[in-house]
This record gives C-alpha cells, sequence and structure tokens, in this order.
C-alpha cells in the first residue's frame, strides 16, 4: 500500500510533527508516540512565538482561544489558530499553524497539520489530517470498532491488500487537501488520500484513493483532469 505511506499522503514542511512522521512508515503508527513527542519538542519551542500555559501545554501567542474552550495537556497549539466555542480538546494534540477548531468539536490524539478547518460539531480522535484538509459540519472519525477487535486497514479499490495495524483505536487518515462532507462517518481505519472528497452524508471504509471522489461505497470514481 505505497499511496498510504506518510510520503506519498504529505507535505511534512506543514506540520510541527513532522520529526514524529519521518520516523514510520504508515501514519497510523505515528499515533501511540503524539503524546511523549509533544513532551519532548514543546519545552525547546521558540518562547518569542509560544508560551506554555499549564502542564504540557504550548499554545502560540497568537492564537484566538474562546474563553469556554477546554484544553488539556499534552498539547501544541501552533500560530493563527482559532479556537471557538465550546471545543473540547482532551490531549495528545498537535494543531497547526492557521486552523479552525469549531464550536463543539472535539480533539483526541490526533495531529492536524496547517490550514486545517473542524469547523462545527465534529469528532476527530487518534487521526492524522493532513494540510488542508476539511471535516465538514457534522463529520466525524470514528475510531473504536463495535466488536473491540483490532484495527485492519483495507483497500478494496486499487491494491486489494490488507494491514493489521495492531490498534484498538484509529480514526481516520486524511490526506493533504482532503474533503469530507457534512454528517459523514469516518469508520476505523478509514485512509482517504490526498485531493479526495467524500459525499455529504457518506459511511466510508478502507482506503479511498488519490484524486477521487467516494459517492459511495459502490461509485468511487476519479476526478476529471
Amino acid at each position: 500500500m505505497e499511496h498510504c505511506k506518510v510520503k506519498n499522503m504529505y507535505d511534512l514542511t506543514q506540520t510541527l510533527a513532522a520529526p514524529l512522521l519521518e520516523t514510520v512508515d504508515y501514519p497510523w503508527e505515528a499515533l501511540p508516540k503524539i503524546g511523549e513527542f509533544i513532551k519532548e519538542i514543546g519545552p525547546k519551542l521558540d518562547p518569542e512565538v509560544f508560551e506554555r500555559r499549564g502542564e504540557n501545554i504550548w499554545i502560540a501567542k497568537s492564537v484566538s482561544i474562546a474563553a469556554t474552550a477546554t484544553l488539556n495537556g499534552p498539547l501544541i497549539i501552533d500560530e493563527d489558530t482559532e479556537v471557538r466555542p465550546g471545543a473540547f480538546i482532551r490531549g495528545n494534540v498537535i494543531v497547526g499553524k492557521n486552523c479552525v477548531v469549531g464550536n463543539s468539536t472535539e480533539l483526541k490524539n490526533v495531529i492536524l497539520f496547517n490550514v486545517v478547518q473542524v469547523p462545527h460539531y465534529n469528532y476527530v480522535g487518534d487521526s492524522v489530517l493532513g494540510f488542508h484538509s476539511h471535516m465538514g459540519a457534522g463529520s466525524i472519525t470514528s475510531n473504536v470498532k463495535s466488536d473491540k477487535t483490532l484495527v485492519v486497514v483495507k483497500d478494496r479499490y486499487e491494491s486489494k491488500e490488507e494491514i493489521a495495524t495492531g490498534l484498538k483505536k484509529f480514526g481516520a487518515m486524511l490526506g493533504d487537501y482532503v474533503e469530507v462532507g457534512c454528517n459523514s462517518v469516518l469508520n476505523p481505519g478509514t485512509v482517504v488520500c490526498s485531493h479526495s472528497n467524500i459525499y455529504p452524508v457518506s459511511c466510508v471504509r478502507g482506503v479511498i484513493p488519490a484524486n477521487s471522489i467516494f459517492k459511495d461505497k459502490d461509485h468511487v470514481v476519479k476526478k476529471e483532469a
């Protein structure tokens, strides 16, 4: 599954988490390491740009945070990001530059690259969202299977391969410039490769190829040039 590897899904110049992601082949392999990585790099961040606001919490001074937002560490929020009312950041989270964490959005054990928007009623857990990706209102990453078994990434559209991740909690990996339509559910182990779109009110699982449009599980089409 070469198309699911970090090097083929992400522009690593667009995240503080680049040193972590460079150590793994597949992005989900970074999920168990996010918290410790934040603790390692947080104290080294430029104090002219970032300030420490609690135990293992570093926030850029240009970040806008609503008074009703809840921030738990380990956590880094990079420059010029907006955290809106009612947002709940549970910890083990890296938020990039110029992001929007919206009203009633919940984040847990995630990496958001720069210019990511999760702006309205989103749950994003155990996931990596690439540069300029966007989740429409009400769309969520479901991060635990109903039978609680370990997540397997399955590619039914291209390589027909399967990869056992060894992870019980795995939401979704979104490549750069991915658009997820409103009220969609990304099931555990979903990988949406770069520049792909998910129709609103979709139920998505497995690997969605790059430069594709997911209409439903039987209709995944390549974008026209």
